[in-house]
């Protein structure tokens, strides 16, 4: 028996409406269709790989569309398909920034970094940052860096799947909702351990076309349901919101005007923080970069982001429709009464669609969940891969061993880093389950932007970067982004915060790019101005082969 809906007014529906009630089977049968599915793929993928290239790379063998597939894949996120579709149900226009703040971020990525990384890498981020520097004390921050972005990502998917799985098989009890967290963090280790990068790209490029055709059902549904009217809709969900015209208009989440001025302006920078955290996190994201490993060129890796543009454009246009419809046939109190922070939003509105109680409705609620479900595991495999690569890659193979570590050694110590971080990330996910996923992976971009990209952009572009630019960048980025976040609201000082009994939040922004992005660049020059070291021959070559390709399939760091 699931917990009980809330109509528009709040009063409880009656406990035989609910979605669970007789309609469990269907359910569990449909979650054990997508688990399967992909755990066969994983095992197919495991017999296909015999090298290292095989492991992390996908014997780069993927055409542009496929991973530009798998990209969206990848990126279609928990945060995406669940957080984003609830903050537009309760907050409206200003839930829609995080939309556009994800897509902009694509044409960063296609613009400055795409190509010159494919040329330029082998495996990992840390490939590129540490070729024209020294390798051991780049690919230590580099990895440091790789884990902590990872696990942030991590979190939001594995709390949007306790979530989920919660709705739909009526658990209201946290040691089960532990659970099911724990549950989706054995399958992600499985995925990356048996399947490596060949098996999570083709769960991505199936879930990736899965999610677009589940979301593009409801879309059409929903807008059928206003007569394909969008200004029809819009009023639908701003009359259900209780908030009126104030509803799709900025200012209910960020920019809110208050009596006190300095509430008015930390809103408004809360807002700019965001946004630059979500323009330059994608091109800072360790699992996103190395999905332009696997493809065989450099044409190949645009023509990837090309698809990826196109894929997650229409996406979130989608989800746009699916979130004003999610206000306007579920209601706010409904939703936040599964859940606070809004993660159920999609699946709810899958269920009124074909009627709560109804064997449609129960149907359309499984089948909507099952899709949101494969795309957390897709997700999760993708960031387990990108973080214990460069464990594995990075810290084993080129600093520990000193690029003396075999190709089976190093995918030994990658499956053994997968289980670490999944571990790790299962722990950290269980006291994170009050916050919304799309916030949740905002942190991640800010400190991806923070700690990674200052580092990447300097590297590529700037002769006089060296060894400690880099260092410093990376570790002040990541430092100051960490201790913003742990001295923020999210963590204390509110009802809503991790620890609300306590009250330690001098740092008043929600989300700490708008100080930490800029320090990371500021650390990085500094530390590279006071060095002497600058390798000119490398730098040349770095610039011909990002430039050209030339050489591309040198190895990296050996």
């Amino acid at each position: 028996m699931s917990a009980p809906f809330l109509t528009f007014d709040g009063t409880p529906v009656a406990a035989e409406a609910t979605a669970s009630d007789g309609h469990q089977t269907l359910t569990i049968i449909l979650f054990g269709v997508i688990v399967a599915g992909t755990l066969g793929i994983t095992i197919w993928a495991s017999r296909q790989n015999r090298s290292a290239a095989d492991f992390y790379a996908g014997g780069r063998s993927f055409t542009g569309m496929q991973n530009g597939l798998a990209i969206g894949g990848d990126y279609m996120s928990a945060a995406s398909f669940l957080g984003i579709t609830g903050i537009i149900a309760l907050y409206g226009y200003d839930g829609f920034l995080y939309s556009i703040g994800f897509l902009v971020a694509w044409l960063v990525a296609l613009l400055l970094v795409a190509e010159l990384m494919r040329n330029t890498g082998k495996f990992t981020m840390a490939d590129v940052l540490s070729f024209r520097m020294r390798q051991r004390p780049v690919r230590t921050a580099a990895s440091i860096s790789t884990v902590v972005v990872s696990i942030f990502y991590l979190l939001a998917q594995m709390v949007g799947a306790g979530e989920l799985v919660s709705l739909l098989l009526g658990i209201s009890s946290a040691a089960a909702k532990n659970g099911i967290i724990a549950l989706v963090g054995v399958l992600m280790i499985v995925y990356v351990v048996f399947g490596g990068m060949k098996g999570t790209t083709w769960v991505q490029i199936i879930k990736a076309v899965l999610l677009l055709v589940g979301t593009g059902v409801l879309t059409v549904w929903v807008l059928a349901k206003y007569g394909f009217n969008i200004s029809g809709l819009m009023d639908a969900a701003a009359n259900a919101s209780g908030k009126g015209d104030a509803f799709i208009q900025p200012g209910q989440r960020y920019g809110v005007e208050s009596a006190d001025a300095t509430k008015t302006l930390i809103s408004k920078l809360d807002f700019i923080s965001l946004g630059l955290a979500l323009v330059l996190g994608t091109a800072g994201l360790p699992h996103i970069l190395i999905r332009f490993y696997t493809v065989p060129d450099s044409k190949a890796a645009r023509k990837s982001v090309n698809w990826a543009i196109g894929i997650i454009g229409l996406f979130y246009l989608m989800v746009l429709v699916l979130g004003l419809g999610a206000a306007a046939l579920v209601g706010g109190a409904a939703i936040t009464a599964q859940s606070k922070g809004g993660n159920t939003a999609a699946p709810q509105l899958a269920e009124a669609l074909g009627g709560q109680g109804t064997t449609l409705g129960a149907a359309m609620l499984a089948l909507i969940a099952a899709v949101a479900f494969a795309t957390i595991l897709a997700v999760v495999a993708g960031l387990a891969l990108a973080s214990s690569a460069s464990v594995a890659h990075d810290l084993y193979a080129n600093v520990i061993r000193r690029g003396r570590a075999t190709d089976a050694q190093e995918v030994r110590v990658g499956r053994i880093a997968a289980v670490v971080i999944g571990a790790v990330a299962i722990a950290l996910a269980i006291p994170a389950q009050s916050l919304n996923v799309a916030f949740l992976v905002a942190l991640a971009f800010a400190i991806a932007a923070s700690a990674n990209l200052p580092a990447i952009l300097l590297s590529l572009f700037w002769k006089k970067f060296n060894t400690r630019g880099a260092t410093w960048g990376i570790y002040g980025g990541l430092g100051s982004a960490l201790v913003l976040l742990v001295f923020s609201p999210n963590v204390s000082g509110t009802a809503t915060s991790l620890i609300p009994s306590a009250d330690f939040d001098w740092f008043p922004l929600a989300n700490p790019g708008l100080v930490s992005i800029p320090l990371g660049f500021i650390f990085a020059i500094v530390g590279a101005l006071t060095s002497s070291e600058h390798d000119k021959a490398k730098w040349a070559e770095l610039e011909v082969r990002s430039l050209t390709g030339l050489g591309a399939e040198k190895a990296v760091g050996h």
